[in-house]
């Protein structure tokens, strides 16, 4: 595609949006915000340009599902207001069980939702807005803000939990390179108690987007999870989010970690945060990100949408001989669209061209170096290799289609479970976007792609196993 097409409503990329994966109807879009279950429904707002298809006028957009697979569009959910407080900037929301804040109106519990209004001047402050209605409408708190900026120019992303061991609403925001902790009773009247990340973890760039919560493993134990977003300083450049573990007493994060983690090795995974509400049910915690990178997002190929969501995942703590990680796994409702596919017998393979699909690649990490390549009839492919020396899995989409804007490049995500003798990936396919799953979600790589047409053939080496199957949503 040349860079200097002219791009009008007539010019659709359909070929490339997902059929799985949450996409704006036209126009721009961003960060994940206010992500809350309540009533069996998941309610994911976004940063969203009603505008244009570059980053500007933000508001948050507003879709819903029962399933995290299909979306429900609906109407904005908060506008900007810029001659007033400004524009709608990222968040979170909860469910006001108890209606501490006084929102609610007796009905059911209010949502409410905090986030950050930035001002034509750029000054930043966090706000609150609530829906008396299960989140069809919302309105702003009269008395917006609740928390004014003390002099910090990056001071956003408010993101709130309900602790129930200390009956006490918590936030965390980003205020420049490290993580400010509130606490609040009633979510409305906050007190600064502490901040961490001063030594911690990766400043090559501004800190975003964090998450506290909880986790616990198979076998009992607790820790905290921490995630932030940063840009620049990634592991394969530009935009990435990093996770520190550690304990939280009601005012202080606490991590004796001393090296940096990060939730995704690839390039296109950024601003993720949890839904929050699955607190009365099952207590999961379940993420989603931005599928994309603030070097290129501006410039990605396709209309009249410019912005998607990767896959719903669940995130677990999990215990390792030494030392503990987070692993991230497509939710359940993702692996529930499963429909085996059987590949063609030979090195050779068709791949499935009217779903998304998974292809589990597995092989003996004795043989050394190791490939998987998805072409198309064009000479485009997305190749994907197992570098034994350093024990680590490497995507190259430097011939995967569109590579303009320094999108070619090859991102490599390091193996944890070094002493493992097999090594198995999960890869799921869906038109743009490439997930890669390895070490059961301790190592992950989510990477954008755009081929000219559809990857229709898979080849591989003799000595691997794998299974392909479709994803169809019903």
């Amino acid at each position: 595609m040349s860079d200097d097409m002219t791009i009008s409503d007539n010019f659709m990329t359909d070929e490339w949006r997902p059929f799985i994966h949450f996409t704006p109807e036209k126009n721009w879009l961003n960060d994940p915000n206010g992500m809350v279950y309540f009533a069996g429904v998941y309610h994911l707002f976004y940063q969203y340009n009603p505008d244009g298809d570059k980053h500007a006028n933000m508001h948050w957009g507003h879709a819903t599902s029962t399933d995290l697979v299909q979306w429900q569009h609906h109407d904005i959910g908060i506008y900007a207001a810029p001659e007033g407080l400004g524009y709608i900037f990222s968040g979170g929301a909860v469910v006001d069980v108890n209606n501490t804040s006084g929102l609610g109106n007796g009905n059911q519990p209010p949502l409410v939702a905090t986030f950050t209004h930035h001002s034509e001047d750029a000054v930043q402050v966090q706000s609150l807005a609530f829906s008396q209605d299960a989140g069809k409408t919302w309105q702003e708190y009269e008395n917006n803000p609740v928390i004014a900026n003390p002099g910090i120019k990056d001071f956003r992303d408010p993101k709130v939990i309900w602790d129930d061991e200390r009956n006490q609403w918590v936030m965390a925001l980003a205020a420049g390179q490290v993580i400010q902790f509130f606490v609040s009773r009633n979510l409305i009247d906050w007190q600064l108690v502490s901040e961490f990340g001063e030594g911690y973890g990766e400043h090559g760039g501004v800190w975003e987007c964090p998450d506290l919560f909880p986790l616990t493993t198979a076998n009992g134990i607790t820790k905290w999870a921490l995630l932030v977003s940063i840009h620049p300083g990634g592991p394969n450049k530009g935009s990435a989010t990093q996770y520190f573990l550690g304990d939280f007493d009601g005012t202080h994060f606490v991590s004796s970690q001393t090296e940096t983690k990060w939730l995704d090795y690839g390039p296109d995974n950024y601003a993720g945060v949890t839904w929050d509400g699955l607190q009365a049910t099952s207590n999961k915690r379940i993420f989603i990100a931005w599928m994309s990178n603030w070097l290129y997002a501006n410039d990605l190929p396709t209309h009249p949408w410019r912005g998607g969501m990767t896959l719903p995942r669940e995130l677990t703590l999990v215990e390792t001989d030494n030392d503990f990680f987070l692993s991230n796994l497509p939710s359940e409702d993702i692996l529930a669209l499963r429909t085996q596919y059987i590949l063609d017998v030979g090195q050779v393979k068709s791949l499935p061209q009217s779903s998304a699909y998974e292809v589990i690649w597995k092989f003996d990490k004795s043989i050394g170096n190791n490939t998987i390549t998805f072409a198309n009839n064009a000479d485009e492919k997305l190749v994907i290799n197992y570098i034994a020396e350093g024990n680590a899995i490497e995507i190259d989409r430097t011939q995967s289609g569109w590579i303009d804007k320094g999108f070619g490049q090859i991102a490599v995500a390091p193996l944890k479970l070094i002493d493992e003798s097999e090594i198995a990936l999960s890869i799921i396919i869906d038109r743009s976007t490439a997930e890669i799953f390895c070490e059961n979600g301790l190592s992950t790589l989510t990477s954008n792609i755009f081929p000219s047409m559809p990857y229709c053939k898979l080849m591989v080496k003799s000595n691997c196993t794998v299974k392909c199957f479709e994803l169809k949503a019903q």
